[in-house]
């Protein structure tokens, strides 16, 4: 396992293609100059990073692939393309219907055209941006309108892997796409994975990713999702966080075309002593542009989670329509939830909301559901699938909704048992 040094890099440079050897070698200085970040860091407040690169390291060549299939695998049969990425390898990749899926160094260079790298926010997101040498890339060219999911495996293989994948999706004008991105380690894996989702959707694009995070109890992934929405594109952001010690999610998503709309959705349920960090950031930037992100979550034993969200309206972003809500279930005594809501508004013309909850279960809905015959053990099971129930339905693909339903409802078991 090689180290991260200038080597290393210069290794890394030679297999990426030219339109990301830019930001790679910028990376390469941000990386060496970034200190790790610390809850000082106001993206990474009320959170103690507890991670060592000295403890990992990249991997030459892809471990093996991990047993069974993963909550998408088992769920989706009809797929309009098909990546897996192990350990930051890319070991597979097809399209098909007119979605073209590729392997990042035989991408060609007119499709990751008009990528532009945005300056790394910490040593982490430097990292990434030096080291990521390999990716899949999901291209639906101009008209090409698909609604099959494209499937992405991201595989961490064992203890020690530093994985680095990289997922680019680019939608041309009017076409549409559907990319399913499911997540997973061994079950006592101590790895660390940075994944990053770039998104570029051009005008009157639709594009529909669904994030599915199953990583293995020892796992830290620190995920990024970065998108770019043009003129009258709309793009639907759906994550189920389920795995994980530490997991991490940082999206920011940029509304630069008049009439972009923007839909993001969440569901996480924390256990044990995991963290569950999201930070949400969504941008608008043009006028007459729409977004909902809408968050919801539970946290037992001793588990937190964070969610700290901002919707910021530019000058130009007149007639916006905006909003944000994330609610959260605190099951014992133990478990914490914070819930950060902002807005950040210099336009004057605009609707912008947000709301926000923590909280245990609800006594009267407990007493409801008991005064027409349910135990209280039922009762409860009822409250928390009706809960998850509401984010799960807005998720784009209706396979893995009841799948999810029930992981959910299996945790809840736990953390009450």
């Amino acid at each position: 396992m090689p180290p991260l040094d200038s080597d290393a890099h210069t290794r890394a440079l030679r297999s990426l293609p030219a339109a990301l050897g830019t930001r790679a070698a910028a990376g390469w200085q941000a990386f060496e100059a970034f200190p790790m970040p610390n809850p000082r860091d106001e993206n990474w407040r009320y959170v103690e990073p507890d991670f060592d690169l000295d403890q990992v390291a990249l991997t030459d060549s892809p471990g093996a692939p991990l047993s069974g299939d993963g909550i998408a695998a088992a769920s989706l049969a009809d797929l309009a393309g098909r990546a897996v990425s192990i350990d930051g390898h890319t070991v597979f990749a097809e399209g098909s219907h007119g979605i073209a899926v590729t392997s990042l160094p035989s991408t060609p260079e007119q499709v990751l055209e008009g990528y532009e790298a945005k300056p790394p926010e910490d040593r982490l997101a430097a990292l990434h941006d030096a080291f990521a040498f390999d990716g899949v890339a999901v291209h639906a060219p101009r008209g090409v309108a698909e609604t099959r999911p494209v499937l992405v495996e991201l595989q961490v293989s064992a203890s020690g892997v530093l994985a680095l994948p990289f997922v680019f999706i680019r939608a041309d004008e009017q076409a549409e796409v559907s990319v399913v991105v499911d997540q997973r380690s061994p079950a006592d894996a101590s790895c660390l994975v940075i994944p990053r989702i770039e998104v570029i959707a051009g005008p009157a694009a639709r594009v529909r990713i669904t994030v599915l995070q199953s990583w293995g109890t020892s796992t830290v992934a620190l995920a990024t999702h970065r998108m770019r929405i043009d003129r009258d594109a709309s793009v639907d952001v759906s994550e189920a966080g389920f795995g994980a010690a530490y997991s991490r999610v940082l999206l920011d998503a940029a509304l630069v075309g008049a009439g972009a709309d923007a839909r993001i959705n969440g569901a996480y349920f924390g256990e044990r002593d995991q963290t569950l960090d999201y930070r949400y950031f969504m941008r608008h930037e043009a006028p007459n542009t729409t977004s909902d992100m809408f968050l919801k979550g539970a946290v037992g034993d001793t588990a937190q989670s964070v969610f700290t969200g901002l919707i910021r309206i530019e000058p130009a972003g007149q007639k916006t329509n905006s909003h944000q809500t994330n609610r959260n279930l605190v099951l014992s005594d133990g478990a914490k939830a914070q819930s950060v809501p902002n807005l950040e508004i210099l336009a004057d013309d605009v609707r912008c909301g947000h709301a926000s909850a923590v909280g245990p279960l609800d006594e009267e809905q407990r007493y409801y559901l008991m005064s027409r015959g349910l135990s209280l053990p039922r009762a409860d099971r009822v409250q928390v699938r009706g809960f998850f129930e509401e984010a799960l339905q807005r998720f784009p693909v209706p396979e893995v909704v009841g799948p999810l339903g029930d992981l959910a409802l299996a945790t809840f078991e736990r953390v009450t048992a």
